[in-house]
């Protein structure tokens, strides 16, 4: 059995998920997971590269000390795993983001983590970039896992709905129906601006189960003014990121209503999260919703959710047989194997790109 290593890193910017994993049909077999945290250095670095706070030298030493990060990240699971390396067939590294612009008049998207260094140091091919093909065919190069969600996910018998809460959250909607396509898009910030405010005003990089968040209160005005922001009312396809949505962000608007507590600020991102996905969500009687991602082990957010959806299903894609931290490098080792095997890796009606196309550069062992 040949089996494929996914690497992802998100606008989170917390760490590297590595997954080994192998694929039958429409069944995926994990065999191994494994988290390498961003050293707290490395991951300021990258947050101040991600608001353009990074000269070229920067850029070019940060490519290489997280590439030398994931290849830690891609050895360790292949040592939790047991696998001989020579049945992995292959590595296929999202890389980390840094700047990601689909719109205007030269769209670019900017993920480093040099995958030269993969493929030297775990003699593995590795497939890496992967969202500049999509955009070269007009496409948002994002998102691309909803290729992914469409081949393990879908039923004939259900419509569903995977939400994932990453950094950014994006929806994936598969109608039961086969002659629907599958369509999805980025809806906007989902843990990115509660990180973001929680290390701001705590020190603490993420606001663990939602416990400072349940100490504040929805401030209506503040949440309101948040939701007028023109992306959540933007036709799709559209993607997003920090670029649009981060602590300057979070600032301005706070600026606009003097006196809210920090904690009611915190509850309130929380709440702009629910409020946007849930306006976005296709409207259909029969709701089907599985998490995945961040968000999902954040009680206080899920409990929202469930309150905001109160006749809708809403259970994580454990249930279908993927744990919820793991989707996205298991996509990104899907995508790996699509593009080694010559097959396309996005959906046009998801990201807008004009046509099917293989995903990736490879980089041969």
């Amino acid at each position: 059995m040949e089996a494929w290593i996914g690497l992802m890193s998100g606008t989170s910017m917390d760490g590297i998920d590595a997954v080994l994993v192998s694929f039958q049909n429409s069944t995926v077999k994990i065999h191994a997971s494994h988290t390498t945290p961003y050293p707290d250095q490395i991951r300021h670095r990258l947050l101040a590269a991600s608001q353009n706070q990074a000269e070229p030298d920067e850029l070019g030493e940060l490519d290489t000390l997280v590439g030398t990060l994931f290849s830690e990240a891609a050895q360790e699971v292949i040592k939790k795993s047991g696998f001989d390396p020579a049945r992995i067939r292959g590595i296929g590294s999202h890389g980390q983001t840094i700047r990601h612009q689909p719109s205007g008049k030269a769209p670019f998207s900017i993920q480093i983590g040099n995958p030269s260094l993969l493929a030297e140091s775990t003699g593995i091919s590795t497939i890496a970039d992967f969202r500049r093909r999509d955009m070269a065919a007009g496409g948002q190069g994002a998102p691309l896992v909803p290729a992914f969600h469409k081949a393990f996910f879908s039923s004939d018998s259900e419509n569903r709905c995977i939400l994932n809460l990453g950094g950014i959250a994006n929806i994936t909607w598969l109608p039961a129906t086969p002659d629907l396509p599958a369509t999805g898009f980025d809806t906007g910030p989902a843990n990115a601006l509660m990180d973001a405010w929680c290390l701001d005003q705590t020190g603490l990089p993420f606001d663990s189960d939602g416990h400072w968040a349940k100490e504040g209160s929805v401030s209506q005005e503040l949440l309101d003014d948040m939701l007028s922001d023109a992306y959540f009312s933007k036709v799709p396809p559209k993607s997003t990121g920090k670029e649009r949505f981060n602590l300057d962000w979070v600032r301005t608007l706070v600026s606009r209503h003097p006196g809210v507590p920090a904690e009611d600020i915190q509850r309130t991102l929380l709440q702009l999260t629910v409020t946007s996905v849930v306006n976005q969500l296709p409207a259909t009687a029969d709701l089907r919703v599985y998490v995945c991602g961040g968000g999902a082990r954040n009680p206080l957010l899920m409990e929202e959710l469930g309150k905001a959806l109160p006749d809708a299903r809403i259970s994580l894609t454990s249930e279908l047989g993927v744990d919820p931290q793991v989707v996205e490098p298991v996509a990104f080792a899907w995508l790996a194997k699509q593009a080694l095997e010559g097959k396309p890796g996005n959906l046009p009606d998801v990201t807008g790109a004009v046509g099917p196309r293989i995903l990736g550069a490879i980089y041969p062992a």
